[in-house]
């Protein structure tokens, strides 16, 4: 995928989701509904409750530093299915304490084609969600655990294993592995898993670089899809 933004008001300028991500029959449009040039993804979820600014911040708070992965930051995506012009929003959403990371789909919003509509059932059943989250998790995240006669190992894409232990210790040349940006991704997330409040700061001690090195590591990770976007207001 391109590590550079996409066009304003391209619904996949995050990477989040391609148009190849959608089984056959399935479109996602260029633009966001209603020739928006933005993501409107933080007003539906205030509107649907998933908002973070609708709690307090010692709820937010307690969402940061839990084991469960959190509701806030999911992206709404619109698609539509050529054959019955069916048009669904999904909702997806980083499981930031899975590793590796994956998305799943933790909202839908079905609209027939014509409103006022029946929504049938059958209708419903044929929304494949689980394609659409294996798809994306397969071109995001391409890594695996691996249980090995010494632990369990994630497998990444060029095939090399790394144990969970393993995570924490210097990541080395990005030139020299194909895998390095994986690495810094599953380095940010063991830290945030542990409740560092600012993993880039200690990406940089651990790495031995500058803390302006590790942040670099870290936009191009997220650029590549492998981590979130930045949360604002947080460090890391």
């Amino acid at each position: 995928m391109p590590a550079t933004p996409r066009r304003p008001g391209d619904q996949s300028y995050d990477g989040l989701l391609l148009a190849e991500d959608l089984p056959d029959g399935w479109h996602l449009p260029s633009r966001f509904p209603g020739e928006r040039d933005d993501d409107a993804s933080a007003q539906i979820d205030a509107v649907l409750g998933y908002d973070d600014d609708a709690t307090t911040e010692y709820q937010r708070e307690g969402q940061r530093t839990s084991d469960q992965n959190e509701t806030i930051d999911g992206r709404w995506r619109y698609i539509e299915h050529a054959a019955t012009h069916t048009r669904v929003m999904i909702r997806l959403q980083r499981q930031m304490f899975a590793v590796p990371e994956e998305v799943r789909i933790t909202g839908v919003i079905y609209l027939p084609w014509r409103p006022g509509d029946a929504i049938t059932s059958q209708l419903l059943r044929e929304l494949p969600t689980a394609r659409i989250e294996a798809a994306i998790n397969q071109r995001l995240f391409a890594m695996k655990w691996s249980a090995t006669i010494m632990g369990d190992k994630i497998v990444l894409p060029s095939g090399h294993k790394v144990g969970r232990r393993d995570l924490l210790k210097p990541l080395g040349d990005p030139k020299k592995s194909p895998d390095f940006y994986e690495l810094v991704a599953l380095q940010h997330g063991q830290l945030t898993r542990e409740g560092d409040r600012n993993p880039s700061a200690t990406m940089a001690e651990i790495n031995g670089v500058a803390l302006s090195t590790a942040q670099g590591w870290i936009t191009k990770a997220r650029e590549r899809g492998l981590l979130p976007p930045g949360r604002r207001g947080r460090a890391g």
